[in-house]
């Protein structure tokens, strides 16, 4: 095969010769559309030289002019927002509107590593003792490294490297061999806008590679986003090698539909956020949580016959609300889980198996799906599906509603639908999740604020991208300073004279 997908070194593609190849699919077809060529450690580790060779004078330039670089990405960012969408949804299968949302997101990060010149400023405290003050000064790491997962090829990267590199920081980015032309694409453009040579990098790689990154000793902090098991892995093995690590992991996002709720509101909000991306989100709703019997009848009356009617297509469709799943594994995974909650006693009031989209036939397809009558038991609940697939669970009361959710492993992402003020607030104070949405499904934090959750879906004290980031990317040196009395009194001309 013609198309090998390699690195992005020194400024330009690298297209290596042997190693090991893997291949890349179109999730639409099934059909192979590229291979990408795996790195070995001994590649790793010369990547990381070329960085560490260019990345003091990255750090010596004036945080306003790496500031420059970054408007002028953010601007080819815009420029060329349909070229990367059609590349996400080539290798991803998300809807090619879907993949343009994830490319807007993606720019608030942009937006906001544009402010470096303010966020490094440091502070300073004049006269803490006689003739003595004090200032403290963010500098960055050095060589910095993302790892990032296949269902935001293009946001989860750009959540992570303009806020290291705005900080002067050299960043190797280590894509999902899933879906990994877009970043090429990302390095690109970069380049365009003016990087200097170096200072940004792609290794293609598995989980050689991986550990490569968290033992080199020269890869200062390494930021990754996955799943949970991996999470953990990483965060481990990282922080034994004395790395900082943010390792953001799985989730398992409960949606709570209080009595009264606007429930055409709510349908509108579960269908979104529960099929979307044919949820392959992190920040996906799969668990709706009706409190009380005539709310979770209505809702699901409500929902049955929109979701038997949810347009699945190929990205091109423009009438498809949701494209295919990853990769074959995913498909058969994702449909044995749905064997497993009917095996166990939940009820399956849309099975999205055997669905086929004509000309599409090998695509990895499948239909929305909707549980209810889920139990926590079950592993439909307690496992991250990661597929268009709702489990229903219903509660009597509203503490029932927290107490389920605090008996979850994760804690990513939450919400509650409400009119009610004070069940609202009272929800917010006392659930224990990271982020969390009164009467919004997704409650992504804008690129100002930070993204991360709690438990088992984090692992590290620094959230990703906001003002958390700069912290991470970089760290605080305190200077105490004193000066020797200085001449005040101007020049003199004549010879001093003893006192008398």
């Amino acid at each position: 095969m013609s198309n090998i997908i390699g690195n992005h070194v020194g400024g330009s593609r690298v297209h290596q010769t042997g190693g090991t190849l893997q291949d890349v699919f179109n999730p639409s077809t099934g059909e192979v559309s590229a291979q990408v060529r795996l790195s070995s450690p001994s590649e790793l580790d010369d990547v990381v030289k070329v960085a560490s060779a260019a990345a003091p004078a990255w750090a010596a330039t004036p945080p306003s002019k790496r500031a420059q670089v970054l408007y002028r990405f953010k601007r080819l960012l815009e420029e060329n927002a349909d070229k990367i969408a059609s590349s996400i949804s080539s290798e991803h299968g998300k809807t090619h509107d879907d993949a343009l949302g994830e490319v807007g997101r993606g720019l608030e990060a942009v937006e906001f590593s544009c402010g470096i010149p303010h966020l490094l400023k440091g502070t300073f405290s004049e006269q803490v003792a006689t003739s003595i003050d004090v200032y403290s000064i963010p500098q960055p790491l050095g060589v910095v490294a993302g790892i990032t997962p296949f269902n935001f090829p293009a946001m989860v990267p750009i959540w992570m490297f303009p806020n290291a590199l705005a900080c002067g920081n050299a960043f190797i980015l280590k894509p999902s061999e899933r879906d990994p032309s877009v970043t090429l694409i990302l390095a690109d453009l970069l380049k365009e806008a003016g990087l200097p040579d170096g200072i940004f990098s792609v290794v293609q790689g598995d989980k050689t590679v991986v550990d490569a990154i968290l033992d080199n000793p020269e890869i200062m902090a390494v930021s990754f986003v996955g799943s949970t098991p991996v999470a953990e892995y990483i965060y481990t093995r990282g922080a034994s090698n004395g790395k900082r690590v943010q390792a953001l992991g799985g989730a398992k996002n409960h949606m709570i539909i209080m009595p009264d709720a606007d429930l055409d509101q709510v349908v509108d909000a579960l269908m979104g956020a529960g099929y979307g991306s044919a949820g392959e989100r992190c920040m996906a709703i799969s668990v709706p949580v009706p409190v009380g019997e005539k709310v979770a009848d209505e809702l699901m009356d409500r929902m049955v016959p929109l979701v038997e009617k949810l347009p699945v297509g190929p990205p091109e469709d423009t009438k498809a609300a949701m494209g295919p799943v990853i990769t074959k594994q995913s498909f058969d995974r994702i449909t044995s889980l749905l064997q497993s909650g009917v095996d166990q006693g939940a009820k399956l009031l849309v099975d999205g198996r055997g669905l086929k989209v004509p000309g599409h036939e090998n695509g990895f397809f499948i239909g929305a799906s909707l549980f209810d009558k889920v139990t926590p038991e079950m592993d439909i609940y307690k496992e991250e599906i990661f597929g268009p697939v709702l489990s229903t669970v219903r509660v009597p009361d509203y503490e029932s509603a927290i107490k389920l959710i605090h008996g979850n492993q994760y804690a990513n992402g939450v919400a509650i639908f409400t009119r009610d003020g004070d069940a609202a607030r009272d929800f917010v104070n006392r659930i224990e999740v990271g982020m969390v949405g009164v009467n919004v499904p997704i409650p992504v934090p804008v690129g100002f604020h930070s993204f991360g959750g709690w438990k088992k879906s984090m692992f590290g004290s620094h959230h990703i991208y906001g003002p958390d980031s700069i912290h991470f990317y970089t760290r605080l040196k305190a200077v105490t300073s004193r000066w020797p009395t200085g001449i005040k009194a101007g020049a003199e001309f004549n010879f001093p004279k003893l006192s008398l």
